[in-house]
């Protein structure tokens, strides 16, 4: 038995070791387009009469060889020839004119002549781009992220694995964690997949051996509400969050599914002649167990200070990740108490807190298990091939050849009892780097330009709109290559923005774009923002994170993105934000009344990532505006910048008065001309997203201009501003996305593509789920390159 234990292990490591370091590098942009013959002549008696003059005239003072302010010396860009050469420069000069940087202010400027020059040149850069044959890029074999391996174990064996907090972090490029080129595996990743696929094959078995039972708890968390009741009472677990005054709310990750003994902590009465009420425990939204308890004082007080008592049952918890609640159902006292009242322990019951005690063996079949064993092994070979053929095809996402199947067959055999061979067969397959990488095969090296298979797509869709494998269903289509007939791949898409899956977009897209992640490590100054906490965070990015669900599910207009008249909240984030009439500890569409708030600039989740853990910033805020509302990120800050007087902030000068005094500096101008209007915009937020109309003892000024925009006054006028320069919004959305969609960055070859998304993006109001299928339907997500510098190679 230990022999063939060793081969296995042997095995598996071969497979995981081949997987370090020998995945070809991607062909570059550069090395791609130096293979090509250019076709394209500029137009150059148009370059002499449009563009000459004015860089001679408005920009050669500056930008010349012997002075090349900002690094740009346009002595190098006389000839027309240099559209082709320096293309990438020339759009980056064309924008920073289209924004009204050049010519700054105080040099020559002729605006007529500059909309000139940026009508030449933008008519010479679409000439140049029709004459390029449609190129939808090359990605290389793209592992799977710590996000998209632990769903695709969850959805392929039912086993939930913390790959988040088992792997190294992934590298990020582009603004994303599932870049494809950076994507490697390191040896330190190439044991932990070996670690893993051991534990998660004997999860998904169910012969995993329990450890000995422990005991961990989650109690109320200290709010200043109930502190000097608690205080005693905060010696075991983590906190939970107390959501009201009958509601616990915790999360949990259950290691081991089993049986656990489950101790509930109650916390006061409601007095010798209080009336009974019924408790209730959920898991996930769904109700474990419901028990009547008294509200009288009962005959123990813990610890001399107040009422204070248990109630034990047990339970058989599955493994995964699980959001408990402890409520006492019903409960309308509770909910005209005032929180004095509420939270005094002589006064009212609440739940105070729960402890979990196991695991312990529990007589019950795993999902896993069901999931994988089709048929009974113990009936023969011919099931057990056809276990390990379908386990096979979902992990692999695709169909597998007999060979594949004799393969792990081999596992199946080397083992004593079929079960365990299967189990054997589960961990080889989750090391195969047909389970690790997303390949996609050139089926002709001659072949330049060809579209992915069907069972390609299936893959490259559901790893865009769920982080996880294809279901049967979508599996299925695409073995049978109907995919791509009319009709059926936008209704898969349809269907799978409508299932509960397409949650990992919210959370895996736009918790990157949005930069909701930054959330985790935040901490504000605890002095100045008592109010801070984990609920408030939490309930923070659920607001943000519901909001954009709402906006793909029910395909709603992404300029809600910049000014809703809407948003999700539950009592304690609408007590946040000032907002009446919201009770409870669920989330909840919510109209908004007021102009405080409106779109993802007033979320809290946004505000609190752009800001100090000590103030507002102007700076950060503006940065956030440029680089993820219009896809503009200003460059890096230059060195030796001189630092703000923090004492002095609000108390003897605004914040605004002194980026005024900084902004005086020309060298600091260029930049924060476009940074600070779009800061101060959101300046009635503080740094944890509470309305104020004082900044310290100065009222707030909001006012400011848009970069070749509207004014305004006031954060309502801003997001105002904002909806009018929707077309640029929807590009950058486009842009974005798309980047995620392809798992790499985006090139020149890209930007027709991109282009021609807008009208028909335009035409339908600007819906979000017109924007997922077109760039579902774009080439560059239907479409790979081939292998081409090896065919110029040959040729």
């Amino acid at each position: 038995m230990l022999i063939r234990c060793c081969k296995i292990a042997t095995i598996v490591a071969a497979s995981v070791l081949l997987l370090v370091g020998c995945w070809p590098a991607a062909s570059t942009t550069a090395q791609v387009n130096a293979t090509r013959a250019q076709s394209f002549q500029p137009d150059a008696a148009g370059f002499e009469k449009q563009v000459a003059p004015v860089i001679s005239e408005s920009c050669g003072g500056c930008h010349n060889d012997r002075n090349a302010a900002g690094g740009l010396n346009l002595g190098l860009f006389q000839e027309a020839v240099t559209l082709i050469s320096r293309r990438d420069e020339w759009e980056v000069i064309v924008r920073r004119i289209e924004a009204g940087e050049m010519p700054p202010d105080g040099a020559p400027k002729n605006s007529a002549q500059l909309g000139a020059l940026v009508s030449f040149l933008k008519r010479e850069f679409e000439r140049a781009d029709r004459l390029v044959k449609p190129d939808p890029g090359r990605i290389v074999a793209r592992r799977l992220n710590r996000v998209e391996y632990q769903n695709t174990v969850r959805d392929l064996l039912g086993v939930s694995y913390r790959a988040d907090r088992e792997f190294p972090r992934d590298d990020e490029g582009e603004g994303f964690d599932n870049i494809a080129d950076l994507l490697s595996i390191s040896p330190l990743l190439a044991e932990k997949y070996m670690s893993a696929a051991a534990a998660i094959a004997a999860k998904a078995m169910g012969t995993e051996t329990l450890p000995k039972p422990t005991e961990f708890g989650y109690m109320a968390n200290s709010d200043p509400k109930i502190r000097k009741h608690a205080e005693a009472l905060i010696y075991y677990g983590q906190e939970a969050w107390l959501l009201d005054a009958s509601t616990l709310e915790f999360r949990h990750h259950v290691d081991y599914s089993g049986e656990y003994r489950v101790r509930i902590d109650m916390a006061g009465s409601r007095g010798k002649n209080g009336a009974p009420v019924k408790l209730g425990l959920w898991m996930d939204g769904k109700l474990l167990e419901s028990r009547l308890i008294e509200t009288k004082t009962p005959t123990f007080e813990g610890f001399g200070m107040y009422p204070y008592w248990g109630l034990d049952t047990k339970l058989v918890l599955p493994q995964g990740d699980h959001t408990f609640r402890l409520s006492i159902i019903g409960d309308d006292i509770a909910k005209q108490m005032t929180p004095d009242v509420a939270f005094n322990p002589r006064r009212n019951i609440f739940p105070y807190g729960i402890k979990f005690f196991g695991p312990f063996p529990a007589q019950m079949e795993s999902e896993s298990r069901k999931r994988i064993l089709i048929c009974d092994p113990k009936l023969g070979a011919a099931c057990t091939r056809r276990i390990v053929r379908n386990l096979a095809r979902r992990a692999f996402r695709r169909p597998v050849a007999n060979a594949e199947v004799a393969a792990l067959l081999r596992f199946v055999n080397a083992a004593e009892t079929p079960e365990q061979g299967i189990q054997n067969a589960i961990r080889a397959m989750l090391v195969s780097p047909h389970f690790l990488f997303r390949i996609e095969r050139d089926p002709n090296a001659q072949q330049n330009v060809h579209k992915i298979s069907d069972i390609e797509l299936a893959s490259r869709l559901s790893y865009f709109l769920w982080s996880s494998m294809p279901d049967d269903e979508l599996l299925r289509l695409a073995e049978a290559g109907r995919l791509r007939a009319p009709g059926v791949l936008a209704a898969q898409v349809k269907r799978m923005i409508a299932d509960p899956k397409s949650v990992a977009l919210a959370e895996n897209f736009a918790g990157q774009w949005l930069q909701l992640r930054n959330l985790d490590s935040l901490r504000p100054d605890a002095e100045k923002f008592p109010d801070w906490g984990v609920e408030l965070r939490e309930a923070m990015k659920t607001e943000t994170r519901m909001f954009f669900e709402y906006v793909l599910r029910e395909n709603q207009p992404v300029t809600d993105f910049l000014n809703a008249g809407y948003s999700f909240l539950n009592e304690r984030l609408a007590k946040h934000y000032g907002i009446a009439n919201v009770t409870g500890p669920d989330f909840r569409r919510v109209e908004l009344t007021t102009n405080e708030r409106g779109g993802i600039t007033a979320h809290g989740s946004v505000l609190a990532v752009s800001s100090y853990p000590t103030r507002t910033s102007v700076v950060l805020r503006g940065k956030y505006i440029l680089d993820n509302i219009f896809n503009t990120p200003p460059p890096p800050a230059p060195p030796n910048v001189p630092v703000l007087d923090e004492a002095a902030v609000g108390s003897s000068a605004s914040l605004r008065k002194q980026m005024e005094a900084h902004r005086a500096n020309p060298a600091c101008a260029a930049c924060h001309n476009k940074l600070d209007p779009m800061g101060f915009a959101l300046e009635n937020y503080d740094a944890i997203g509470r309305w104020r109309t004082l900044d310290g003892k100065f009222p707030v000024d909001a006012s400011g201009t848009i970069p070749r925009g509207k004014s305004f006054t006031n954060p309502a006028e801003f997001r105002a501003a904002l909806v009018a320069k929707t077309p640029e919004f929807a590009q950058a959305l486009t842009e974005k996305l798309m980047v995620y969609a392809l798992g790499r960055g985006l090139e020149r070859f890209d930007k027709p593509t991109i282009t021609a998304i807008q009208p028909k993006l335009a035409a339908s109001e600007y819906r979000f789920q017109v924007l997922v299928q077109e760039i579902v339907n774009s080439l560059p997500f239907q479409a790979r390159r081939g292998d081409v510098l090896q065919v110029d190679a040959r040729k």
